[in-house]
């Protein structure tokens, strides 16, 4: 993967940003991935300043007759992973492992709450987050609540919110979540994870290996 200076400016994490990126029909569908060795499932990513435990972004992935991530508002992007509009389609599961460890540093954790759904409910939410339009900078929790809360089975569970620990809180509520947390010790500065990461993705975790439990604090 080929990486132009002014794309580090804006992998950053920062909160979240925001873009109005719209990849072409062709792109998108060269891009597509079946994932065949899953139910179909919703993951809900919350990533987690490890200072002061406030919560930083969010971001879900769907897995139903394709597996895309809505990353609204985030600054994370990969030439393998076409985007529109905050939908980013071919998550593979290198390209999840580089999603993940972009985000899981240092400073910050990654917890992973996963859902179980019906096929039907998960291609609902894919096309509720396409129509949903790219979000404003800091609306990454507003916008996944909005579409969350137009489906029926979230209805009544996920409220409305601006704060990606909060949306974590109502997300744990629904029945059947199992949640992991990932930690990582690398620094802040990904800049040479991307450079170092030639394939965009398939080796970013062996790059910077994340870890599922908390790294020893130095006495």
């Amino acid at each position: 993967m080929r990486f132009i200076p002014a794309l580090f400016a804006v992998l950053v994490l920062t909160a979240c940003g925001a873009d109005n990126i719209y990849a072409p029909d062709d792109v998108v569908a060269r891009a597509r991935y079946v994932d065949t060795t899953d139910v179909p499932y919703v993951t809900l990513f919350t990533v987690i300043n490890n200072e002061n435990d406030a919560g930083a972004h969010s971001g879900i992935l769907i897995n139903g007759s394709q597996r895309v991530l809505y990353d609204p508002a985030g600054t994370w992007l990969s030439e393998q992973s076409p985007e529109r509009h905050d939908v980013h389609y071919g998550i593979t599961d290198g390209v999840l492992r580089f999603y993940v460890d972009f985000h899981a540093r240092v400073s910050f954790r990654v917890q992973e709450q996963t859902l179980p759904v019906s096929r039907e409910t998960a291609d609902r939410l894919i096309a509720l987050a396409e129509a949903n339009g790219a979000a404003k900078k800091g609306f990454c929790a507003d916008e996944i609540s909005r579409v969350l809360m137009q489906d029926p089975e979230f209805q009544g569970t996920i409220r409305s919110t601006l704060w990606p620990k909060k949306l974590s809180a109502d997300f744990g509520k629904l029945p059947g979540v199992s949640q992991t947390v990932v930690y990582d010790t690398d620094s802040d500065d990904h800049s040479v994870m991307l450079l170092g990461n030639a394939t965009g993705a398939e080796a970013a975790d062996a790059f910077h290996p994340a870890l599922v439990t908390p790294p020893e604090k130095s006495p």
